[in-house]
């Protein structure tokens, strides 16, 4: 299972949550076809949890509050 509690998660682990595999997740990012945005930075492709949570049906993370002393 793929921790999705982060920002933002690489291709692969994207792919792996969507049941795609790691050559055809990189090929949908190079033409445009992967099911959520994918950002290029570089070399490396990163996926924005958010939009790959609701499409896989799972509540947005939720902004945690600092702890008080």
């Amino acid at each position: 299972m793929v921790e999705l509690n982060a920002l933002a998660v690489s291709l692969p682990d994207a792919g792996k949550a969507l049941g795609i595999g790691q050559s055809s997740a990189y090929a949908a990012a190079k033409n445009g076809t992967f099911p959520v945005p994918v950002i290029r930075i570089g070399g490396r492709y990163t996926v924005p949890t958010a939009p790959l949570r609701k499409l896989l049906g799972l509540p947005p993370l939720t902004e945690q509050s600092p702890e008080v002393a």
